[in-house]
């Protein structure tokens, strides 16, 4: 019988990762190219600072003693989506200023982080 607490471990360690990964680049490595990317530096910094909570979410599920996480899984599969809503919100409010470059960072971040909410709450349903 497969143990049914791994694969959701595994997926908040691989979200918790992406968060990690998130955190930095919007926070540090864009803040500093900010004049190519067109993002305010004020957007940059508070959708950076999401992923660090998730990050803290991601590391409590993980290490939770619960047997059964589904919820949890559940739950970071919604907050990533609404990330993603916010993310192409905020795009859209500062579209007068954001470059091609800054563009294409926010759609391709929004296409990974939505594919990995819609397969974490897919696992969770399972």
């Amino acid at each position: 019988m497969p143990d049914k607490t791994r694969q959701p471990n595994q997926l908040f360690v691989i979200d918790g990762l992406g968060a990690l990964v998130s955190a930095f680049l919007l926070g540090v490595v864009l803040v500093h190219f900010q004049s190519l990317v067109g993002i305010p530096t004020s957007t940059l910094y508070l959708l950076a600072a999401i992923p660090c909570f998730f990050l803290l979410y991601d590391l409590y599920s993980r290490f939770s003693i619960k047997e059964e996480k589904s919820g949890l899984l559940f739950g970071i599969g919604v907050l990533n989506l609404l990330y993603c809503l916010l993310s192409v919100g905020l795009a859209l409010s500062h579209s007068d200023v954001i470059t091609q470059l800054g563009w294409i960072y926010i759609i391709v971040e929004v296409l990974i982080v939505t594919a990995i909410g819609l397969y974490e709450i897919k696992v969770s349903r399972a």
